[in-house]
């Protein structure tokens, strides 16, 4: 499994997941992406789940620290993956209860998620 910041460019930060999803690789990535775009401005979130396996079970999922932090920051979020993951990622990433709305698209949308995203800025 990896959860890493691929990249941050033109306010978008891209991370790409695949295998199972941690709780130790999600907070890295969470890491990773504050220190990709620093202390100040908004930026928004391309996630590119490619050979997605789902989440590790059991563990602590609550801690919602990064959101407290940094949601006010985020302008829009974009969700890439397979069409069957669609409701679960919505849910994990808790889609309609944050400040800033989050599409999903199926994995062959790369570019229309993309251009939703630049349309955010």
């Amino acid at each position: 499994m990896t959860a890493e910041v691929a990249g941050f460019d033109a306010g978008i930060v891209t991370l790409r997941v695949s295998g199972r999803l941690t709780q130790a690789e999600l907070r890295l990535a969470q890491q990773q992406t504050v220190s990709a775009v620093g202390p100040r401005g908004r930026f928004n979130i391309l996630v590119l789940a490619e050979h997605f396996n789902g989440w590790e079970e059991g563990g602590q999922w609550e801690d919602f620290s990064f959101q407290e932090t940094h949601d006010a920051r985020i302008g829009r979020m974009a969700i890439v993956a397979e069409e069957r993951w669609r409701d679960l990622a919505l849910l994990f990433t808790s889609s309609g209860l944050r400040p800033f709305p989050i599409e999903f698209f199926p994995a062959a949308s790369l570019g229309a998620a993309r251009a939703w995203l630049a349309a955010g800025q």
